[in-house]
């Protein structure tokens, strides 16, 4: 596939570059709580834009229905990469329309615009091929005749959307520097990873980690599991979680990765004890049990301490780790020991170790965790676990077609 490097060195000066970037970040009313992917992002945009080109930054924010919502817009986002880039980021009115247009005019060479959330449009995430080819030449048409695309929003490569997969179909398309990183470390820990090799999975629910699992038990030497995930676990385990997050639905399946994790020789670790609360709620009474004796009245909330040690003294002979999920309800400081504990536990290895993305790089930061303990932190949860699933991911397969 050809690279940004490539791009640059075709020459770039006066011509006008679509860049598709991830700044999905969490707000707080307009207030950024992680710029994590905006700085990201940076690398790119600085390259684009020292070597003169016109660059027109496209990006999605949370979930909005296919039309305009203010409460999704990018303005916060445009205001924060303007503080990074050290220069103004005008943040256009619209996506393709007049506003974005005057904006995308009005450019000077190494200038950096951005246009309003993309998914304010209906056709960003339309199944009908029709409607996305539609925006993506729209969007094309912005970059003009001797524009070109680079994609660099690891976070959505894993979508067939039309900033994403279609646009890469009408410019030529070039592959930024954050998508490339991410593909050579997914490529690390999925073709020759140094042994052993130890996976840390987390958060709420197993049915989202079914194909990653069912793929990482013909991989990995070890397997820990925590988070609410774990509690579907133990029940299949046969033992009672009381009021503990439980999906029924995945009893059976999840059986089947116990049994396929025998069968293969792979240590699947599971908590031993567990923080059991009275409620869901940040000061919310609770003690630590035996992961085999949770109270009918009370939930698991977080590893306790035992398993915090258990997890360290897996983790402590890595050569590769990936973790991705939290161990608990990190966002609520009583509860969030038990990812604190393995992320520090990682960032004391020696080994290759990546956060893969989403609430495991969130809470990194919200713990104040130094980040270059990690080998790498993900910019794209979804895209890094369906790469690891062994799924084609549709935003890198039409960049390796190549227009």
């Amino acid at each position: 596939m050809r690279t940004l490097d490539d791009l640059i060195a075709e020459g770039v000066s006066g011509r006008r570059v679509l860049v598709r970037a991830d700044l999905n970040v969490p707000l707080d009313g307009e207030t950024i709580t992680d710029d994590g992917r905006v700085r990201a992002a940076l690398p790119t945009l600085r390259k684009l834009a020292g070597a003169g080109a016109k660059v027109i930054v496209t990006a999605h924010l949370g979930r909005p229905k296919g039309e305009p919502d203010p409460k999704f817009s990018l303005a916060p986002v445009a205001a924060r990469l303007g503080e990074l880039l050290g220069t103004a980021v005008p943040l256009a009115a619209d996506l393709v329309g007049p506003g974005a247009r005057s904006v995308v005019d009005a450019l000077g060479d190494g200038q950096v615009a951005l246009l309003e959330n993309v998914r304010f449009d209906a056709r960003e995430t339309s199944k009908d091929e029709k409607e996305r080819a539609e925006l993506a030449g729209e969007l094309a048409a912005l970059a003009g005749d001797a524009g070109a695309f680079v994609s660099d929003g690891f976070g959505v490569v894993h979508r067939k959307q039309a900033s994403v997969f279609d646009v890469a179909r009408v410019l030529p398309a070039y592959t930024g520097g954050l998508v490339l990183a991410e593909l050579e470390v997914l490529r690390t820990l999925t073709e020759e990873p140094a042994r052993p090799y130890v996976v840390v999975l987390g958060g709420a629910k197993v049915s989202d980690k079914l194909g990653v699992i069912a793929n990482l038990l013909t991989k990995v030497d070890r397997l820990l599991i925590g988070g609410g995930m774990a509690y579907t676990f133990l029940k299949a385990q046969g033992h009672e979680v009381g009021k503990s997050l439980l999906q029924a639905d995945q009893l059976e399946q999840v059986s089947g990765f116990l049994a396929e994790a025998d069968k293969r020789g792979v240590e699947l670790v599971l908590p031993v004890d567990v923080l059991a609360a009275t409620e869901f709620a940040a000061d919310a009474e609770h003690e630590a049990v035996d992961a085999t004796a949770i109270p009918a009245d009370r939930q698991g909330l977080d590893i306790g301490p035992k398993t915090r040690e258990l997890f360290a003294g897996k983790l402590a002979d890595a050569a590769t780790i990936f973790w991705n999920g939290p161990m608990g309800v990190f966002e609520f400081d009583a509860f969030a020991g038990g990812t604190r504990a393995v992320a520090e536990a990682i960032a004391r290895g020696d080994g290759f170790s990546v956060v893969g993305g989403g609430d495991s790089a969130a809470a990194v930061r919200q713990l104040g965790l130094p980040e270059d303990g990690f080998s790498h932190i993900s910019t794209g949860g979804g895209a890094s676990l369906e790469y690891l699933e062994g799924k084609q991911l549709p935003g890198v397969s039409v960049l390796e077609e190549g227009k």
